[in-house]
């Protein structure tokens, strides 16, 4: 089954999401659970929590999220990495509430420390936070790694950079999300068939097949390994649509979550989304 939508606004109440995902043709969507640039958030709502969840279950749809932009679990600010923490673990206890069974999140950044210092200090504050969620809030809820595209001081934008992670964390929790454009930037080039079952090898080598449990699905405004994170929209940037057709038509991940993250609105979403939808070849 192709898993395919967009990320989707949750403007006017969580249940409203819904609204967007059939405007959008998407049966996978991907949400923010509260603003997405503030550390403050209100207690979620019973009343919310079974609105939503009874629309995704109404129309069949696959919902993942996309914790805070603001969490650094890498930093050296005591107080950042302190909120950074606590934010983390009330978007997993989010999730269990909403029925969302995985929190996209991108690593964090290494300002002040090497790679290798960032690298740990994620993984060691991800294990904490996934013992501190095991019993209670959360067990229930996949903590999956972005790939980013190395802008600025950010983590994860090497395959080795994650494999590190997941062997240092070592839980079950721990997932992957390829982002295209990412990855692109990061300099895998997967715009040819060989590129992309390279990545797919090394990814398999490094990490495997099995942790790889969504997609961010994104063409880029910026070239090759420019480590810059601009998102276009399918087949209008230097990526193109081959890609997007080796994904959509690669059986090892039907059933795995696809969302776009494109330029635009509902309008433009469901466009990218047709252009996906007509590569399916399988």
């Amino acid at each position: 089954m192709m898993l395919l939508g967009a990320h989707v606004s949750i403007a006017g109440g969580l249940e409203n999401s819904c609204v967007h995902a059939i405007q959008t043709g998407s049966n996978a969507i991907q949400i923010f659970t509260k603003n997405q640039v503030r550390w403050d958030f209100k207690d979620l709502q019973e009343e919310t929590a079974i609105n939503f969840k009874n629309c995704i279950n109404k129309l069949n749809i696959t919902p993942i999220s996309h914790i805070s932009y603001l969490i650094n679990l890498g930093s050296t600010d005591e107080n950042v990495e302190k909120k950074s923490y606590n934010l983390f673990i009330e978007e997993i206890k989010r999730c269990h509430i909403l029925g969302i069974k995985q929190l996209v999140f991108h690593p964090g950044s290494n300002k002040n420390l090497t790679e290798d210092e960032a690298v740990k200090k994620i993984s060691l504050n991800l294990k904490k936070i996934i013992k501190e969620t095991d019993v209670l809030h959360g067990g229930d809820v996949s903590l999956t790694i972005e790939t980013t595209a190395g802008q600025g001081a950010a983590i994860g934008y090497k395959l080795e950079h994650i494999r590190d992670m997941i062997g240092i964390i070592d839980s079950d929790r721990m997932k992957v999300c390829v982002d295209t454009c990412h990855v692109f930037a990061a300099g895998y080039d997967i715009r040819s068939e060989d590129g992309y079952n390279n990545f797919m090898e090394k990814f398999n080598r490094f990490i495997g097949l099995n942790k790889l449990s969504a997609f961010h699905l994104n063409d880029s405004m910026k070239d090759l390994s420019s480590k810059i994170d601009r998102h276009a929209g399918i087949g209008k940037g230097f990526i193109g649509t081959d890609t997007f057709k080796f994904i959509i038509n690669d059986e090892r991940f039907d059933n795995t979550p696809m969302v776009v993250e494109t330029p635009g609105g509902d309008a433009e979403h469901k466009q990218d989304i047709d252009i996906i939808k007509s590569l399916r070849i399988l």
